[in-house]
């Protein structure tokens, strides 16, 4: 078996848990308003029961200059350290309305590059295929 350089602690702790990252088959829209932040065909969804699912987005197809980096992480024992971002349309409705692992533990590494953005702050909408 393949040894993990950057191991998950929280998966050493909980070998049994289940998080699935797998291609939307469709498209993507982050919207603050009018204003679209991120439009993508190239999404991934995480499950992570009993959370509900949430759509990463690839860095490549966020408009990153509606965003600013603030200064607030959280920590998963499963995906790593997150970063966020404030959606600017959006004022102050949407501080630290995205987050991305940008070095995830090596079992979430399907998700570095991407963010994802919380529902409550801005609208997300899915178009299946």
């Amino acid at each position: 078996m393949d040894k993990l350089a950057n191991p998950a602690p929280g998966f050493q702790r909980n070998p049994d848990k289940v998080i699935t990252v797998e291609p939307y088959r469709g498209s993507v829209a982050v919207r603050a308003g009018d204003t679209v932040i991120a439009r993508s065909t190239r999404a991934r969804l995480l499950s992570e029961p009993p959370y509900p699912a949430v759509f990463y987005i690839p860095f490549d197809d966020i408009d990153f200059s509606k965003l600013a980096r603030t200064g607030h992480s959280t920590h998963c024992p499963y995906k790593g350290e997150a970063s966020y971002w404030s959606v600017l349309p959006a004022g102050e409705g949407a501080k630290d309305a995205m987050w991305a692992y940008e070095h995830p533990f090596d079992e979430m590494a399907e998700i570095r590059d991407h963010g994802a953005f919380y529902t409550s702050k801005v609208t997300v909408e899915a178009t299946p295929d």
